[in-house]
């Protein structure tokens, strides 16, 4: 099939592209990667009237340390990001959880604020970003907020930016003094949509006890979900079977996962435990090891 018609334009600024937003309104979408865009107008699940190709706008492909925090563009192609020192140094959670977003050759056009503002609720990104406590710059015709990723993903395939805005930077904090990390799926083949998935970030303190954790599902829900009571579960708690057999039951617990011709509710929350039971030990010894992968 071939895309509804839509007007398109290309603009050389941020400036530019905010006022073709704030002429069109909820008409218009912007381009990006095109990875998910190009794939739903050619379907036809998606028509929008007018097209703004973000591409040719320059400085939003940067990766830079501010203050101790990372700031990734918006337009910052998944494949540079995952061949990115700085980001396997500094945020390596996302390093690791790249190579499972989609095959190659979609991670050389796809981006990373592409991903993250389309919020499909089996994205890696998302995810990542929730279990990161990642905060997200956004611009707009008032100028520019920020929002943490808690309060970003709002629902299927939907978040808080306004019809007006558009994601410019990613930021995410400088790491814990000993920080533990791991992301996980399963999928039917690498590549695939994940039927179910995690990323997670830990820390533990002088004793070795967990002092935070975030841990983030996917697949599960309208959008990435946050499973506080699984990390409530570890707060305290020294690493071990027991907090791992807690935090697991506790993520299964909280969540209500959908069911659809690739698996049952009943099986994605399984895998949710199994999930949360094999990454604990991964992510714990990582930050017992003080950081090193």
């Amino acid at each position: 099939m071939k895309p509804a018609p839509f007007e398109y334009h290309r603009p050389d600024t941020v400036e530019e592209a905010l006022a073709l937003l704030a002429q069109h309104g909820w008409e218009a979408k912007l381009l990006a990667g095109g990875q998910s865009l190009v794939p739903a107008m050619n379907f036809r699940l998606s028509a929008p009237g007018v097209l703004i190709d973000l591409n040719r706008i320059l400085g939003l492909d940067s990766i830079r340390e501010v203050d101790g925090a990372l700031r990734i563009g918006a337009m910052v192609r998944q494949r540079v990001a995952e061949r990115s020192e700085l980001i396997a140094r500094a945020a390596p959670l996302v390093a690791e959880a790249l190579p499972f977003v989609a095959h190659p050759q979609i991670r050389n056009r796809g981006t990373m604020g592409g991903s993250i503002a389309h919020a499909d609720p089996a994205a890696e990104l998302p995810a990542v970003m929730l279990a990161l406590g990642a905060r997200f710059h956004l611009r707009g015709p008032g100028g520019m907020r920020a929002l943490a990723a808690d309060e970003f993903f709002t629902g299927l395939f939907a978040t808080a930016l306004e019809h007006d805005e558009m994601l410019g930077e990613i930021e995410i904090p400088a790491p814990a003094a000993r920080p533990g990390w791991a992301f996980m799926e399963i999928s039917r083949r690498h590549g695939d949509f994940g039927l179910a998935g995690l990323a997670m970030s830990v820390s533990v303190d002088e004793d070795g006890k967990c002092d935070a954790a975030r841990i983030a599902l996917l697949g599960v829900g309208e959008g990435p979900v946050l499973a506080r009571g699984a990390a409530d579960a570890l707060i305290g708690a020294a690493p071990g079977d027991d907090a791992f057999a807690a935090a697991a039951e506790a993520a299964r617990a909280e969540i209500d996962p959908p069911a659809d011709i690739h698996a049952s509710s009943d099986y994605r929350r399984h895998l949710v435990g199994v999930l949360v039971a094999r990454a604990l030990p991964v992510a714990f010894a990582r930050a017992a090891a003080g950081g090193r992968g």
